[in-house]
């Protein structure tokens, strides 16, 4: 296990550098609450590393993966996720999708009717460490443990 990140932007639009803005929007995530699944490799590391005082990440599960899939996945024109749609994209069932995902075998950005991204609300009953400061020091930015509970707050 541990062969995914699951992205998640914590920060806004505003005040981002240029470089950071770069590397956000190739990553897809445009918006704040915005989260995604990257395959690891030393690229993805290192980008992850450049923006790491604007977004949080975690090595993803296949329960988070396929409850992401299942609640928050969409296809063009904003619509949900059928059963027919993963068939055309050639697996047999969402679980089957997620467990690809997490292994690294597929990108999200490479499954062409599905959007690369998930929209996520704010989290309920709010944030339990500050979102201005990384985690290390007491934060959500950055390399964090304890995303997987907080996404699940955020679907």
């Amino acid at each position: 296990m541990g062969k995914a990140f699951l992205v998640v932007r914590m920060k806004g639009t505003i005040n981002i550098p240029h470089w950071a803005q770069t590397t956000l929007d190739l990553l897809h995530l445009d918006k704040r609450f915005r989260a995604t699944i990257i395959p690891e490799s030393n690229n993805t590391k290192g980008m992850l590393n450049k923006i790491k005082h604007y977004v949080s990440w975690q090595e993803i599960d296949i329960n988070t993966a396929k409850e992401l899939l299942d609640k928050r996945a969409r296809k063009q024109g904003y619509r949900r996720l059928a059963p027919e749609d993963v068939a055309k994209l050639g697996f047999k069932s969402t679980d089957e999708l997620a467990k690809s995902l997490v292994e690294g075998s597929v990108a999200l950005s490479k499954l062409k009717p599905l959007k690369p991204w998930f929209a996520l609300s704010p989290p309920r009953h709010g944030f339990k460490r500050s979102t201005k400061k990384m985690y290390g020091e007491g934060g959500i930015l950055g390399n964090h443990k304890e995303l997987l509970a907080q996404v699940r707050l955020m679907m």
